[in-house]
């Protein structure tokens, strides 16, 4: 199955989101940082199908992420999880090269569904 890297500092958010992955089959890397996915990335990046990222976080935030994809000219699907409804940050996200938006909580559904859509 696909391999999704978390990157997410909330550690609740972090298990739920396992949760929901794990009972559909997918295999889960996480990240507690911007940082810390950074460093996955270049370690694994053949093998990443999907990001779901946090915008807010220590270290490196959601945005110095997305950067650093665009830098290394890395077009991984990324799914950015946000409680920042801001259309300003949805536009910023999506032209840093974010695949996909979505307000958190997510539901279940809503986050399968786009899992499968980016990843197609």
């Amino acid at each position: 199955m696909s391999l999704i890297l978390i990157i997410e500092d909330a550690w609740f958010t972090r298990r739920t989101l396992m949760k929901i992955l794990q009972k559909e089959g997918y295999e889960m890397i996480e990240a507690n940082n911007g940082r810390e996915g950074l460093e996955i990335i270049e370690e694994r990046s053949k093998d990443i199908k999907c990001i779901i990222l946090d915008m807010l976080m220590p270290e490196i935030d959601g945005l110095g992420v997305l950067k650093k994809l665009q830098e290394l000219n890395l077009n991984i699907p990324t799914i950015v999880l946000t409680a920042d409804i801001q259309e300003s940050t949805r536009k910023q996200c999506l032209q840093l090269g974010a695949t996909a938006f979505l307000n958190k909580p997510p539901k279940s559904s809503e986050l399968l569904e786009t899992i499968t859509n980016v990843i197609k």
